[in-house]
């Protein structure tokens, strides 16, 4: 099945081959950034509206300033690139620069910010196909599920496949949208204007314009930045050299959203587009100005494959960033394994359950997912920012002084932003991100000090070293159990193997569970192995506990005195042999394998191995048969 999924597993050798040329790298990590275009203008205009249409005017010099801001730390995110050309990105920086804490809240913020990617491009692309499709309004979740499985195979199956596979749809959306805008622009121009008819109830106050307001609406489409830290914080996964061809990447990305989200904006203030929370703008713009007909519905999917591909620049970065904090200790070290097509399958899988999740939980609904979306984004630009001049003022760099003034303008900017929405947001679900980053924090901190105290527990003290003499070695005692079932062949080939144990004592245990202790002694006599029996009476047929009181009652005076307990077991041959046959054993391994001076050793027996009389007798012991 991993097999028709995924398709052949990758070698070690073939993880150069995996790295993106730049065409390929901005579908990837682009197409978050590049795919807000598509509700970011929609936010602004929905938190203006709260202040009457005339307040909509305020539409354009709002995303002015977020062009700008862009501007700048798309600048500050290529100084990262080049101080860290193996990516990481906020986490890396903050950690380096600002200290492990600093460092680990940018990481969660970033896995929060990745999370919230997939929950929101997708429910963004359901949306833009409920808008062209009215009746699947109400199949939004399974959908939206439906299309983060699917994000997840493709990536299991590899980066660069997957990178191809995304690359086409991205740049035929970067067409369109620079054809409709282009040429609405120029029908402006040449007086052939275009009105964008009202989709519901006119626009009115319900409350003042204020200057928090227009802030708010700021904070908004601040959306239309998530998503440009992605290429330095994958600087790693272009092909050499990597940090001259993400810079370049990251210029692309930055020059094609400046041109989309300020085009898409100014379009639709001329055009009269009124905000809904039931139709996207885009959607508004290009019926008007193309009808419902063919082209309307290719922008309508060219949108929606967008959006869905917007998660994959999450797919790509968050198992990248997760391996990152593994390899240092903070999350399980699982995360940081590559696996069948030398991709991070296990942070795939962990992205892919929690967006799921996400969805599930808030109905699909974009805007109710906002107001989650926009505080793990900024923060981690602002601690970048943050550690970026650190950095600057560590190192001194030539031009040293020059380059500060970007991340300190970004720090200050990029700050404000997270203020803002924390407290603009809180009530609509902003508190559950600002609850859930120092969570995620304590949970990189306790993870982090289980490792260290495995660490400590499994180091080799200086008298172990001296202790380890193998010729003289002989104070193990070792006191062995096997468990009898029953007597066939596996029990043969079990206590064959007790016998090759330099035990002190070999004992079989039995459990009756049905009153037949007397029947299966004589059978054990009769077989005559030699092999003293200790049979456990259990009335109320319980199995695990009686076994468990009998080990637990071996004594073991000191750490040199162990009990090994041998499990016969038949090794099933296909499935239905795992089916029928029951699973004690397994119960029975989950309990030993927590018992402290407890050796577990499975002796499982294969049909096809053979039991000749010759291997499978057990030469008698007469002295511990008298014991």
């Amino acid at each position: 099945m991993k097999r028709l999924l995924l398709g052949d597993p990758l070698h070690n050798r073939d993880a150069m081959r995996q790295r993106l040329s730049n065409p390929v790298a901005l579908a990837v990590f682009s197409s978050d950034a590049l795919s807000s275009v598509a509700y970011a203008p929609g936010e602004i205009m929905l938190m203006l509206a709260l202040a009457g249409a005339g307040a909509l005017s305020f539409t354009l010099p709002v995303a002015a300033g977020i062009g700008i801001l862009l501007v700048v730390v798309v600048l500050s995110y290529r100084q990262t690139i080049r101080a860290y050309p193996g990516g990481g990105g906020s986490y890396i920086v903050a950690k380096e620069n600002l200290g492990t804490v600093p460092g680990l809240v940018a990481g969660a913020a970033l896995l929060v910010d990745y999370t919230l990617t997939v929950a929101v491009s997708i429910s963004a692309a359901v949306a833009a196909i409920t808008s062209a499709f009215p009746g699947l309004l109400r199949y939004t979740v399974p959908i939206a599920v439906a299309l983060v499985v699917a994000l997840a195979v493709a990536n299991l199956r590899g980066t660069r496949e997957s990178g191809a596979l995304f690359a086409g749809p991205t740049f035929v959306f970067i067409a369109l949208m620079g054809v409709m805008i282009a040429v609405g622009l120029v029908r402006f121009a040449l007086g052939q204007p275009f009105t964008v008819p009202a989709p519901g109830d006119p626009v009115e106050a319900v409350q003042s314009l204020t200057l928090f307001l227009v802030l708010k609406a700021f904070a908004s489409g601040c959306t239309a930045m998530t998503g440009i830290e992605a290429i330095a914080n994958g600087a790693q996964a272009f092909r050499q050299p990597e940090e001259r061809n993400a810079a370049t990447t990251l210029t692309w990305m930055a020059a094609i959203l400046l041109f989309l989200f300020l085009g898409t904006v100014a379009l639709s203030r001329l055009a009269g587009v009124q905000p809904s929370e039931t139709e996207t703008v885009i959607s508004q713009l290009s019926r008007s100005m193309f009808g419902t007909g063919w082209l309307y519905y290719v922008i309508s999917a060219s949108v929606a494959t967008i959006l869905v591909l917007a998660a994959n620049t999450a797919y790509a970065d968050f198992p990248r960033l997760s391996s990152l904090v593994a390899d240092d200790d903070f999350l399980p070290h699982q995360l940081r394994d590559r696996g069948h097509r030398l991709v991070f399958s296990n942070g795939i899988i962990l992205l892919t359950i929690a967006a799921a999740v996400l969805l599930m939980a808030f109905g699909g609904v974009t805007t109710r997912l906002i107001p989650l979306y926009a505080i793990g984004v900024f923060l981690s630009f602002t601690l970048s920012q943050a550690g970026m001049i650190r950095h600057h003022l560590r190192v001194r760099e030539p031009g040293w002084q020059r380059s500060l003034a970007l991340p300190a303008l970004g720090a200050v900017a990029t700050g404000v932003v997270t203020l803002v929405v924390a407290v603009a947001k809180f009530a609509q679900g902003a508190w559950v991100v600002i609850i859930l980053i120092p969570a995620i924090v304590g949970g990189f901190l306790w993870v982090r000090a289980q490792y260290d105290r495995v660490r400590r527990d499994l180091a080799i003290r200086p008298d172990e070293y001296a202790d380890l003499d193998w010729q003289s070695y002989n104070r193990m005692h070792n006191h062995v159990v096997v468990l009898v079932k029953a007597i066939d062949r596996r029990l043969i080939r079990a206590l064959r193997y007790a016998r090759s144990l330099k035990a002190d004592r070999i004992e079989a245990v039995y459990v009756d569970i049905d009153g037949t202790a007397d029947e299966f002694r004589g059978r054990w006599d009769a077989a005559g192995f030699g092999i003293k029996l200790t049979i456990i009476d259990s009335p109320y047929r319980e199995i695990l506990a009686p076994i468990m009181g009998h080990i637990r009652s071996v004594p073991r005076p000191t750490s040199d005195h162990v009990v090994t307990v041998i499990l016969p077991e038949y090794a099933a041959e296909n499935v239905g042999d795992a089916v029928l046959h029951d699973q004690t054993s397994l119960f029975l391994k989950q309990q030993l394998f927590g018992e402290p001076g407890v050796i577990l050793t499975d002796v499982p027996y294969r049909i096809d191995e053979p039991c000749t009389p010759l291997s499978c007798a057990i030469p008698p012991d007469r002295s511990e048969a008298a014991d």
